[in-house]
């Protein structure tokens, strides 16, 4: 079984966040390294600052869907925040998997 390291912004992203990355804290990663508000950030999203406070603190999922959304609105990788969103999903169930995602 391979162990995949991880990568030099992954591992900027994870320090930014202060935990493991998850898609709550990709989000809250991207915003503080643009210097921008919660207000500003959730604005660009078109969800409320209060929804982007619950998503970057774990308190709300995201579906797979509204992440890809989320990554066409920041022009980021699509297959990476849906990765993130499904393995969100599968962390909060307890059930000890790790998604990985490609493009059909």
């Amino acid at each position: 079984m391979s162990t995949k390291k991880k990568s030099p912004t992954m591992k900027y992203l994870e320090q930014l966040a202060g935990r493991s990355l998850t898609l709550g804290g990709l989000l809250e990663s991207l915003r503080l390294a643009e210097e921008k508000s919660l207000t500003t950030f959730a604005k660009t999203l078109h969800i409320s600052p209060s929804h982007l406070c619950d998503i970057e603190k774990g308190r709300k999922s995201v579906s797979p869907a509204r992440a890809a959304d989320f990554a066409t609105i920041l022009g980021k990788s699509k297959s990476q925040f849906i990765r993130l969103a499904l393995q969100d999903e599968l962390t909060r169930s307890g059930l000890k998997f790790k998604v990985h995602v490609e493009v059909a």
